[in-house]
């Protein structure tokens, strides 16, 4: 197969029908003088390159590396992608899905088996995954690397290499089957936080058509836009805590730290940013992208007030058990077990003391009421109480965004809320956690196809049914499934996805016009 930069050679699949490409180069390395600059365009080849094996990931903490099963070295030359097509001819245009890994920008590859887009493919798209820089080497800032560039800009060049990756796609994806005039974007966690800064990036304007962010697309008003994937970071604090990192390691300047080796850069500690206000004790992590007037010109009220964002097709929701809410028979287990804060992650409150004083901290004079509308007299009902306001925070939060998002766009919107738990024999206990979605959306079962149940199979084929069908048309209603409708910006419901189904209200009246009130007294990001 041809590309701008060489010719590639993939390989068959399990379903001989679809063939992979792996580790196709897409930007040069970042290495020497490219680290902690924009990815620039690759290297040609003469011969034909195999592109049989994924290529390295990015550099990250060997702990998290390993944790990932993924069996690739790590290199600083990290930047390549991979296609699954069922049409690699050329000669059929096919709907593109485009993934971006989560690992709150510090870890996460590509390569990992869970997004592995054989079934997808299968389905008639084609799916590209791709590596980003990540940690020091994707959001590092300071004023003099500020100075480089032509923009003032510094501390985006894993957001940038996104873009890049985008563009490739652009360029080269009808060669593979795909159509470069119907791309979808979607990514979870930090990598639905990449979907959020590339819907508004003026860069990647015309690069995708359609957006799917899979947990946190929240509303301007929220705190917890604050410390959750989707966070950024001003640029004046973006140099400063990049100016300590320098003096931490005993660098006088860029071209110093550019001279070491990038192992010395990757040492598994993960600050967070306990400058930002989120009305309590989470944090983002420090290494973020940064607001910089170019790759990201505005802020998110700003943007969506506007109407400067991408207007695409976008289709967005929440889990069950994420962002601070847990299933109740996890609550034993967590009160005995060693919980450790991880920059990004919402607090799990199983106490009935933890659970009053976050709604003191987090709500001041409005701290009575919310604990009369999520009352506890016990630890386990405060435990309850906790989780489903932190239910109700999310999905109201995705709509009120909603809200703010449809008032100058024109494009579809679809929202959900991720309800299945696993019945799966010897599978633990888990809910419909963070990222549980996943394995469902690419339809690959954790542990092999015998270790899901009926139901489970049937949750993902719908769900990944769903996605298809966004994908190829920016609706996800198609033949069999059950009815999803569009957003409507004065109803406020939300489709239920998982356990049933079927539209559902966001919240009772009372806890909604509560949550509203609240968002109204907090600074708009």
């Amino acid at each position: 197969m041809d590309t701008e930069a060489g010719r590639v050679q993939g390989i068959a699949c399990k379903d001989r029908t679809v063939t992979v490409f792996r580790g196709i180069p897409y930007a040069a390395p970042p290495v020497g003088d490219l680290r902690w600059r924009p990815p620039q365009p690759p290297p040609r080849w003469e011969d034909v390159r195999p592109a049989d094996r994924f290529g390295p990931m990015c550099p990250q903490a060997p702990t998290e590396a390993a944790a990932t099963g993924v069996d690739v070295p790590m290199s600083e030359d990290c930047l390549s992608l991979n296609i699954w097509t069922g049409a690699p001819s050329g000669e059929e245009k096919r709907p593109v899905l485009v993934w971006i890994y989560g690992g709150g920008f510090r870890e996460g590859t590509g390569a990992h088996p869970r997004y592995d887009g054989e079934k997808l493919a299968r389905r008639g798209i084609v799916v590209v995954t791709f590596n980003y820089r990540l940690g020091v080497f994707g959001f590092l800032a300071t004023p003099e690397l500020s100075a480089e560039s032509e923009h003032g800009s510094s501390g985006n060049y894993g957001l940038l290499d996104c873009v890049a990756a985008l563009r490739w796609v652009r360029d080269n994806i009808e060669r593979f089957g795909g159509d470069p005039g119907r791309v979808t974007i979607a990514g979870q966690s930090a990598g639905a936080g990449l979907v959020n800064f590339l819907a508004m990036s003026p860069l990647a304007k015309g690069l995708f058509h359609r957006a799917i962010a899979q947990s946190h697309a929240r509303y301007a008003r929220d705190p917890e836009l604050r410390y959750l994937s989707t966070s950024y970071r001003l640029p004046v604090d973006a140099e400063r805590a990049g100016i300590r990192y320098l003096l931490e390691r005993g660098a006088r300047g860029i071209g110093q730290l550019r001279s070491l080796d990038w192992h010395k850069l990757v040492d598994g500690s993960h600050p967070l940013d306990t400058g930002v206000d989120t009305c309590g004790t989470a944090a983002p992590p420090l290494l973020r992208p940064v607001l910089d007037g170019w790759a990201i010109p505005a802020g998110y009220d700003e943007t969506y007030s506007k109407g400067l964002q991408n207007d695409v097709d976008y289709l967005t929701g929440n889990n069950l058990d994420e962002s601070g809410a847990v299933p109740g028979v996890l609550v034993a287990s967590l009160r005995t077990g060693r919980r450790t804060v991880r920059p990004g992650s919402p607090p799990v409150h199983l106490t009935l003391e933890q659970h009053r004083g976050a709604a003191r901290r987090k709500f001041g004079p409005l701290a009575d009421e919310f604990l009369r509308l999520y009352p506890a007299g016990t630890d386990d009902e405060a435990a309850r109480a906790s989780s489903a306001a932190a239910r109700d925070n999310s999905r109201l939060s995705t709509y009120l965004w909603g809200v703010d998002w449809t008032r100058r766009t024109s494009g579809s919107l679809h929202t959900y809320f991720w309800t299945h738990r696993t019945r799966a024999k010897g599978r633990g206990l888990r809910g419909a956690s963070h990222g549980s979605e996943i394995d469902y959306v690419f339809h690959n079962p954790d542990g092999g196809t015998a270790s899901w149940t009926e139901e489970d199979h049937e949750a993902a084929r719908n769900l990944s049914a769903y996605w298809v069908n966004f994908v190829a048309s920016g609706d996800p209603n198609g033949s069999g499934l059950p009815p999803w409708p569009a957003f409507s910006p004065d109803t406020a419901t939300v489709m239920e996805l998982g356990a049933q189904f079927r539209p559902t209200p966001v919240s009772d009246p009372a806890r909604i016009d509560f949550w509203t009130r609240f968002f109204r007294t907090q600074q708009a990001w």
